[in-house]
């Protein structure tokens, strides 16, 4: 008789997916910002999300879509990108699988859009006229 797999979570997929990537903290990646390190800021959220506030600079490819558009719009797989979602869960995902389509120097954003902000750290914010 087989035995029954447990059906994984949400939170089981992340943690799986953070064992092969590498996070980049908030104050490292606040330092590569400022001195305008050639990257690829990949803002994973829902497209409204990005059009309301987002990191300066930063590129939207919903997850959703990430692996069909990717290659049109970073075709060097040595091109450093550092994903960011709201808390750091998609992002990782996305740095996972991207590392799976070849890209060498993926990082994911720790804790997210969310705490970008609560530094606070510049954002292009379209909320309430600003």
């Amino acid at each position: 008789m087989a035995q029954t797999q447990q059906a994984k979570t949400w939170k089981d997929f992340v943690a799986d997916a953070k064992t092969r990537i590498t996070e980049v903290s908030q104050d490292e990646f606040r330092q590569w910002f400022e001195q305008g390190k050639d990257m690829l800021i990949l803002d994973v959220r829902e497209a409204n999300d990005h059009a309301h506030s987002r990191i300066e600079g930063a590129v939207n490819i919903p997850r959703g879509v990430v692996e069909l558009e990717i290659e049109d719009t970073v075709p060097d797989k040595r091109k450093t990108i550092v994903a960011y979602c709201g808390g750091g869960g998609r992002s990782a995902m996305v740095a996972d699988v991207l590392q799976q389509m070849g890209y060498e120097n993926v990082f994911s954003l720790q804790g997210g859009y969310k705490q970008w902000k609560e530094k606070p750290y510049p954002t292009l914010d379209y909320d309430n006229n600003r």
